[in-house]
């Protein structure tokens, strides 16, 4: 018999098929219809956009449970919304959350609704209301959305298509964010794993801590990016660096990347998963690029926190650190 730790794992064997819930997502688009906006759905109003995005925390909420932690996982909420509408160039004005739980906990709501306050506050948009379900059949433990709306205007928009000769410029992530968790949880607790084990590297005391870094909020690059002309962006999360194909159908060459975290390295170490696994599943350090123009990418790289990563040319895929996604 296989030894367990010999196993490579991959997201589709954790649990999660990307290419079958891209397929189930056409499906659903397919029958509603087509949408105006890519990473936000767009409703003009006026001399301005209306702009929608939805999305939860995923299983990142298993962990939080594991360790009874939930005081970051709200902002992983928020970010996962709000970073969208960064990437369509939209400034976030308001959003709700919609918290389902088996039964009522004072103690993890209270941890959760300080979570949204805090990340509300430091993308500057108000809290305006949300719903607490109660679903004792329906969900065991909790889940947690939100939406969030935000305003735009025309000029404001990024085009959402980059142009061939762009140069790519990179944000760092803060870490694992809140994707790929239901393979990065599989890795960790494989072989009696458990989350409250010692990290085995620098920065965080266990492994469910570095698990639960809060998504990193990528709003404060909207002024510097409305600044220049800058063509299109991409939030790197699920399907991980396969997301710079949502900027259009070029080939993407990251030929200077930020370092993954050491969680990453963690999570291939203890999972046995492959390069090209990690790099289709996780953000592996970049959680935000934009294509521009060169000598735009060099003035928003000195003003923000951000380098150049890459060009965009003609073709198609994504090659980083010599893999071909």
């Amino acid at each position: 018999m296989t030894d367990e730790a010999d196993e490579e794992l991959t997201y589709a064997a954790a649990g999660v098929d990307i290419e079958a819930s891209e397929a189930a997502t056409a499906a659903l688009v397919g029958a509603v219809g087509e949408f105006e906006g890519d990473y936000a759905g767009l409703v003009e109003v006026g001399d301005r956009y209306l702009a929608l995005a939805t999305d939860g925390v995923g299983t990142k909420l298993l962990v939080a449970e594991a360790l009874g932690d939930y005081s970051t996982v709200a902002i992983d909420c928020i970010a996962m919304n709000v970073n969208d509408l960064a990437a369509a160039g939209v400034t976030p004005v308001a959003f709700v959350d919609y918290l389902a739980v088996d039964e009522p906990d004072e103690r993890f709501a209270e941890q959760v609704g300080e979570g949204l306050r805090r990340g509300a506050e430091a993308v500057g948009m108000a809290l305006v209301g949300g719903e607490t379900a109660v679903m004792p059949e329906v969900v065991k433990g909790l889940d947690l959305a939100g939406t969030c709306a935000g305003l735009a205007t025309a000029d404001e928009l990024f085009p959402s298509e980059a142009e061939a000769g762009d140069t790519l410029v990179g944000w760092r992530s803060s870490g694992i964010h809140s994707n790929g968790l239901t393979l990065a949880r599989r890795a960790a607790t494989r072989d009696g794993g458990r989350y409250d084990d010692p990290f085995p590297y620098e920065g965080y005391d266990t492994v469910g801590e570095a698990l639960l870094e809060p998504t990193r909020l990528y709003t404060d690059l909207l002024d510097p990016l409305h600044d220049v002309e800058t063509h299109a962006c991409a939030h790197v999360t699920g399907g991980g660096w396969t997301n710079l194909a949502r900027m259009g159908e070029f080939a993407y060459d990251v030929t200077n990347p930020y370092e993954p975290q050491q969680v990453f390295k963690f999570i291939q170490g203890r999972g046995n998963v492959a390069d090209e696994e990690m790099y289709r599943t996780f953000n592996m350090g970049t959680g935000f690029v934009a294509a521009l123009p060169e000598h735009d990418a060099d003035r928003v790289a000195d003003r923000t926190d951000g380098r150049v990563i890459g060009q965009v040319r003609e073709g198609e895929g994504v090659e980083i650190r010599g893999l071909s996604l």
